[in-house]
């Protein structure tokens, strides 16, 4: 089993904090540079939609499978090492990917990419745990959450002033560089460590498993996954044909409406830190999402009114995120599992993002842009039914407690 270390530092290290999250925005620009660099893959290897959606969804294989594992070994192996780890492999992948000549070997790089992008966004938050003091907890993971938004905007941003997808790839990888440096020279490594066996890890997982909380956190997630990745999957391309602009104008807007999601985000910490109840806000957002959504893919609506609804639907639903990712540590089975439970919620996150982008692609390939709306209604259904249940389980964990 793994050592359990009580973290409760007095005054929260700043100048680590940014680090961190900086290392997930880098993280997260790994998923960004796919959607952004997507007419320009296709120009370039003719792939089409389906292929496209393979680009990003690749990128979640290895999260779906590896984020519980990943979580049972950040104590053992020590949060800072886990990210730079992470951050390692991730470089490794944009590498290869820099230098793939053709579309299998691209695929491949993703899977380096994924998995480097596991390892930084699960050690990321308990690093956060141990250098963050308690009253402001709240705020820095309502930052952390946003590290997701943000940093597929900047890829966004900037995708357009390259003019080759490899062009895009190798920036990406300097900024890596950078970032990997910066957290070895700022960030403390851990204090203690704990050793993992397999009877442990097995034990660890079991629990976590068989645990209603962070079961329920890792299908909420999974659906707000889907419902994101849907719509923003192959967003500048649906831009592109729905506004007839130009790529570098539909990068811009791509990314004002990701950042739109840091908005909803920031938001969330702020109501969470009021006292509003997180299925409140769930249902919420769940609600206007769908709505939002299901006007998008339905309608054929002009310009500005498809903008104003892509903002929203981003906007309303950084809520979910933001509220997920903070009742983590709630509603783990024990202190030292939050890690693990962590790792769930991350399997959830890349399995939404593994379905979407495939199925959708597929889809629009078959039937039409309108078919997105099955995958944003039914997911917007289902995540109202089950954020039903959220508040629940908080009080019966917080009976447990007491």
């Amino acid at each position: 089993m793994s050592a359990v270390v009580a973290y409760t530092p007095e005054k929260t290290d700043w100048i680590a904090v940014t680090a961190v999250v900086t290392a997930g925005m880098v993280a997260a620009m790994q998923v960004g540079k796919g959607l952004i660099a997507g007419p320009l893959l296709q120009a370039d290897l003719g792939l089409d939609l389906a292929a496209l959606g393979w680009i990003t969804s690749v990128f979640a294989i290895v999260g779906v499978v590896g984020g519980m594992p990943v979580g049972a070994m950040v104590a053992a192996i020590g949060d800072r090492r886990m990210v730079c780890v992470g951050m390692g492999i991730l470089l490794i992948g944009i590498l290869i990917g820099a230098a793939s000549p053709n579309f299998t070997l691209l695929i491949l790089s993703r899977i380096f990419e994924g998995f480097g992008f596991l390892l930084v966004v699960v050690a990321g938050p308990a690093i956060l745990m141990r250098i963050v003091a308690p009253t402001r907890r709240d705020l820095v993971f309502a930052l952390w959450s946003c590290f997701m938004p943000a940093g597929m905007a900047i890829a966004m941003l900037s995708g357009p002033l390259f003019a080759s997808w490899q062009a895009i790839w190798w920036n990406n990888g300097l900024i890596a560089l950078l970032s990997l440096l910066t957290v070895i020279a700022v960030v403390s490594p851990s204090q203690a460590t704990g050793r993992a066996t397999a009877g442990g890890l097995r034990a660890d997982i079991a629990t976590t498993l068989t645990s209603r909380g962070p079961l329920l956190l890792f299908a909420l997630f999974a659906l707000y996954s889907l419902m994101t990745f849907t719509l923003f999957s192959f967003l500048p391309i649906l831009l592109v044909a729905r506004m007839n602009i130009s790529l570098g104008t539909a990068g811009l807007l791509s990314a004002l409406i990701t950042l739109a999601n840091v908005i909803g985000n920031l938001v969330a910490g702020t109501m969470l830190s009021r006292g509003v109840g997180r299925s409140r806000l769930v249902i919420a957002a769940a609600t206007l999402m769908g709505t939002s959504g299901l006007w998008i893919f339905l309608s054929q609506s002009g310009d500005t009114l498809t903008f104003a609804l892509c903002v929203l639907f981003s906007a309303i639903g950084g809520l979910i995120p933001a509220t997920l990712i903070s009742t983590v540590p709630m509603l783990s089975p024990r202190p030292s599992l939050a890690p693990m439970a962590m790792g769930l919620l991350m399997q959830g996150s890349n399995l939404g993002q593994l379905v979407g982008p495939v199925a959708v692609g597929t889809a629009i390939e078959v039937y039409g842009w309108t078919s997105g709306a099955a995958f944003i209604g039914t997911g917007a259904l289902a995540c109202i039914l089950l954020a039903n249940t959220l508040d629940r389980a908080l009080r019966a964990k917080a009976e447990e407690k007491a």
